[in-house]
C-alpha cells in the first residue's frame, strides 16, 4: 500500500491507496509550530483509526510547500512505516518535458500537471487548483510545462477581508441565490464566488489565445465542486486529482 502525503500552506493531506482506489483520506491543519513527535501522535492515531496494519503501508511519497515541515513528516513516515518516503522535487521522474518545468514550480502543482498529461496526453490542459493560493497550471501536448498563474485563494481573500474591515463578518462560502447581496454574507458569497469564477475563466480565456489551442480544464482543491458549475469553461471535477499525481510519480519512481 502507498501513503501519499500533500504539506499545503493551510492544510497536510493524508491519504493511503491499495493499488485500486484510496482508502482513506486525512486532513490536518499545517501547524509549524508542533514539534515532530506532535505530528508522530497525530499520525499514527490517524493511521490506526483505519485498522491498517503499519506494515502493510511499504511505499511512500510526499509533497511539500512549506519546508519547515518537510522534514518532520519525512522522519515520521520513516518512525511509522519503516520506508523512505519519496521527496517530489524537479529531480524525480514526473512523464513532463523535464527541461520546461519552471525552476519555482511547487511540488503540488508539478504532481497536478504530471498527473493531468497522463490522463490526457493529446491536450493542453490547465489544472485549477482551489487552495490557500489560487493556480491555474498549464502543460502542452508535448509534456511541457508552460508555467502558471497565481492569485489568493477564495478563503483567503474571504479572511483578508474579515480581518481587515470593522463591520464584515466572517463566512461560510456557498453561491448565493442572488449575484446581488441583500445582506453582508451574500454581498461576500457573491463578490468571491462570482468574482472568481470570472477571473478563472477569464485566465482560461487568455491562456488560450496565447497558446492558441483549446484548454481541457481539470479543477481540484477543497471548493473545486462548488464553484466549478459557475466557470463554465471546467471539463472534470478531481478533488484527489494531486493525490493522484504523487501515486503516479510513486509508481515512475519505484
Amino acid at each position: 500500500m502507498l501513503t501519499a502525503v500533500d504539506i499545503g500552506n493551510s492544510n497536510i493531506v493524508v491519504a493511503v491507496h491499495d493499488g485500486e482506489k484510496w482508502l482513506h483520506s486525512f486532513r490536518i491543519y499545517s501547524d509549524q509550530k508542533k514539534t515532530t513527535d506532535e505530528y508522530f501522535v497525530v499520525l499514527d492515531r490517524l493511521i490506526g483509526s483505519t485498522n491498517i496494519p503499519p506494515g502493510e503501508i511499504n511505499r511512500a511519497v510526499v509533497s511539500s510547500v512549506v519546508p519547515n515541515l518537510t522534514r518532520s513528516i519525512q522522519k515520521n513516515i520513516v518512525r511509522l512505516f519503516g520506508v523512505n518516503p519519496l521527496m517530489v522535487d524537479h529531480s524525480v521522474k514526473t512523464g513532463l518535458k523535464h527541461d520546461s518545468i519552471p525552476p519555482e514550480l511547487g511540488a503540488d502543482l508539478l504532481a497536478n500537471v504530471a498527473q493531468a498529461h497522463y490522463l490526457l496526453p493529446d491536450h493542453l490542459v490547465t489544472v485549477v487548483d482551489f487552495g490557500t493560493a489560487l493556480t491555474l497550471t498549464t502543460v502542452d501536448s508535448d509534456g511541457s510545462v508552460l508555467g502558471a498563474s497565481i492569485a489568493p485563494g477564495l478563503v483567503t481573500a474571504v479572511n483578508a477581508l474579515f480581518g481587515n474591515t470593522a463591520q464584515l463578518p466572517q463566512v461560510e462560502l456557498r453561491v448565493p441565490s442572488s449575484v446581488i447581496g441583500r445582506n453582508s454574507q451574500d454581498s461576500i458569497r457573491s463578490g468571491i464566488m462570482y468574482g472568481y469564477a470570472g477571473m478563472v475563466q477569464s485566465i482560461i480565456e487568455r491562456i488560450e489565445l496565447e497558446v492558441g489551442k483549446e484548454a481541457y480544464v481539470i479543477a481540484t482543491g477543497g471548493l473545486s465542486k462548488t464553484i466549478a458549475p459557475l466557470i463554465g469553461r471546467v471539463n472534470q471535477v478531481s478533488q484527489m486529482h494531486t493525490l493522484d499525481g504523487l501515486r503516479l510519480i510513486a509508481d515512475l519512481n519505484s
